[in-house]
């Protein structure tokens, strides 16, 4: 039995286990899938889409990208907000305030859930549903490949011109650097030979002054 007290509610409602809060992650169906399915809700998935019925994004229809658990929170595609720096952030949504369109079918426990208790002709038709859904995928999945691969081969194309033109620059440098590294040794060679041998210097002729010292000095 829960609690009347609101506190105790919110309690058990942040704390609660993860299998708990994702059942709780469930919105409302529209008329077409409530008289198919029989159901009034059910838990959101990835690949839902999905129409916003309250909030600044009012009207807006589009498939869910992520599922939150831990917030129960969803986000959908197309539904960004700006933050203060300028960069584009995913609008964090409450599973309440949306009301599915079209069911991804493509898992198989989703699938036996919804079988469940239902006639034969509704179950044949979940399943071509299903079978229709994954063919999508399976195409969705190719051209992403495809489109991979046509952007590196771009990339190689464009690095392969670069490399010609780098290779004869490189070889030039490294002719350039042998040629400077062998040119300093020559030189040395030549100006050792070239330079001019140096004149033994001439004896100084001794000058009158020394010469009349020495005529007195004899004399006395």
């Amino acid at each position: 039995m829960t609690s009347i007290k609101p506190r105790k509610q919110r309690y058990r409602l942040y704390n609660a286990p993860l299998h708990k809060k994702r059942k709780w992650i469930s919105s409302h169906l529209a008329e077409n899938l409530l008289l198919k399915y029989d159901r009034r809700s059910l838990p959101v998935v990835k690949g839902d889409t999905v129409k916003i019925m309250r909030g600044n994004f009012r009207g807006h229809e589009d498939k869910i990208s992520k599922v939150n658990v831990q917030d129960q929170t969803v986000e959908i595609e197309g539904v960004t907000i700006t933050t203060a720096k300028g960069t584009k952030i995913a609008k964090q949504i409450h599973a309440s305030t949306l009301l599915i369109t079209k069911l991804n079918v493509t898992d198989k426990w989703r699938r036996r859930k919804l079988e469940s208790g239902l006639s034969e002709t509704t179950k044949k038709e979940i399943e071509k549903e299903a079978a229709e859904q994954l063919k999508l995928r399976e195409d969705e999945k190719k051209e992403a490949e495809e489109a991979a691969r046509a952007e590196e081969k771009l990339k190689e194309e464009t690095k392969e011109p670069l490399r010609e033109e780098v290779t004869p620059e490189t070889s030039e440098e490294v002719i350039e650097t042998v040629t400077k590294e062998e040119i300093p040794e020559e030189k040395i060679e030549k100006t050792d030979s070239e330079l001019p041998k140096k004149k033994p210097a001439a004896k100084k002729s001794p000058s009158k002054k020394t010469t009349k010292k020495k005529k007195e000095e004899g004399e006395t």
